[in-house]
């Protein structure tokens, strides 16, 4: 019987593992993919929120991380803190899914809890992601430049949404494709320092671009974005940021134990 238990434990083990790797997995294919659907969802904690006990609160989180949890199958929702960093938002969630109805479900659902029924969403950005479109015809060497690998896991998140000008869809793609290439030589002093992403919005919202970008050492950002307005690609930037977002890469459940004390 001893041994019986033993096995069963074995095997129980086994598939935990196995359900644990396979949802890395598709962690993993969602954030590498093209055609992957992305939200940007920006929330303020109201004032009605601390007027409730601290018993309530940690009740409202749970419930608001079972909605996560509800469905953590066909998506990944990725949580920052921007408390303390800004007096416009507290937090902001990125969900990625293959179907933009899902994002919009999690949040329907999200924000009709005691805890989203408290928040103020201030912003929301849309997109999707694609395979690369100027870097096939940059130089052999900048390809390989660009292979450099990303930083390891940094504390800081940066999102700058982008918004060009007609100019820039009205120019022809190899002349848009020289101004990228030097966009890009730009970034290659940085590419082992600030990791970025990149999602497209034109049509999906009033944005063209979001920029995602991670960081351990924020100077070697600002570097970059200084680098990146003198390029005369940046001419054709109507918008940069507005907002901006700065915060630091927390759990859900820091995120949610923040609001809760």
């Amino acid at each position: 019987m001893r041994q019986r238990s033993i096995l069963a434990v074995m095997v129980l083990t086994f598939m935990l593992c196995a359900q644990i790797a396979g949802a890395e997995a598709d962690r993993e294919k969602l954030l590498k993919e093209p055609g992957i659907y992305a939200t940007f969802a920006v929330f303020k904690v109201g004032d009605e929120w601390w007027k409730l006990d601290r018993d309530a609160r940690t009740k409202a989180v749970a419930e608001a991380k079972s909605v996560f949890q509800k469905y953590s199958e066909q998506m990944t929702i990725d949580t920052y803190l921007l408390r303390g960093l800004s007096e416009k938002a507290d937090f902001f969630l990125r969900i990625h899914s293959k179907e933009m109805s899902h994002n919009q479900n999690v949040l329907i659902d999200f924000m009709g809890t005691t805890f989203g029924k408290a928040l103020k969403n201030t912003d929301t950005f849309n997109g999707i992601t694609k395979a690369l479109n100027y870097v096939p015809s940059f130089p052999e060497e900048l390809k390989t430049e660009l292979k450099t690998p990303p930083p390891p896991s940094s504390p800081y998140v940066l999102v700058v949404p982008i918004r060009k000008d007609a100019e820039w869809w009205m120019m022809p793609h190899d002349p848009r494709a020289a101004l990228m290439k030097e966009h890009t030589d730009a970034t290659v002093a940085y590419l082992k320092t600030v990791k970025r992403k990149l999602y497209h919005s034109s049509g999906l919202d009033d944005l063209d671009f979001i920029t995602y970008f991670e960081t351990a050492k924020l100077d070697d950002f600002n570097n970059l974005v200084i680098g990146l307005l003198k390029v005369k690609e940046n001419r054709h930037n109507k918008r940069f940021g507005d907002p901006l977002l700065l915060g630091t890469i927390r759990s859900l459940d820091e995120i949610l134990e923040v609001f809760s004390r």
